[in-house]
């Protein structure tokens, strides 16, 4: 992690509120890093005066926390039951073939993480992909390099 200096300063803001603070940190540090790397875990365990054991227990126990790089567009393709009879397999297609990732991945450049979803919430519009949160409908493949092209 290149700005060690905010991950203190973001740390220092909690340290004063005690160990119950360490999901908000770990959630800011994530935010404004994209990941947990070790060093940084390290780092909130010896400043909250928290075990590393326990930081671990609560990074692996919540999803929203990433131990690995993350990219910097999210993109999240619906194969609930609506997109999926829609062609949301064929908009995945699409995504994995222009970023040459697949769910779960995020390419070398930093520049895509691909997750697929269950529902989106919005069934009405399927197939659905949403990046960075924010929602495309009525997708189809080359609908998806459209959208993609504007997060390069």
């Amino acid at each position: 992690m290149d700005d060690m200096e905010k991950v203190d300063q973001i740390i220092d803001k909690y340290a004063a509120k005690g160990s119950g603070s360490v999901i908000q940190a770990l959630l800011e540090i994530q935010r404004e890093h994209r990941w947990l790397p070790r060093e940084v875990l390290q780092k909130v365990s010896e400043k909250l005066d928290v075990p590393m054991s326990r930081i671990q227990h609560i990074v692996t126990f919540y999803k929203a926390f990433s131990l690995a790089p993350k990219g910097r567009h999210e993109v999240h393709v619906c194969m609930g039951t609506a997109c999926h009879v829609r062609g949301g397999a064929r908009v995945l297609d699409a995504v994995e073939n222009l970023t040459g990732i697949k769910p779960g991945q995020t390419d070398a450049e930093l520049k895509f993480s691909l997750k697929t979803v269950n529902c989106l919430g919005c069934c009405a519009l399927g197939p659905v992909m949403e990046v960075d949160g924010k929602t495309h409908g009525k997708m189809a493949p080359a609908r998806a390099e459209e959208v993609l092209k504007n997060y390069e």
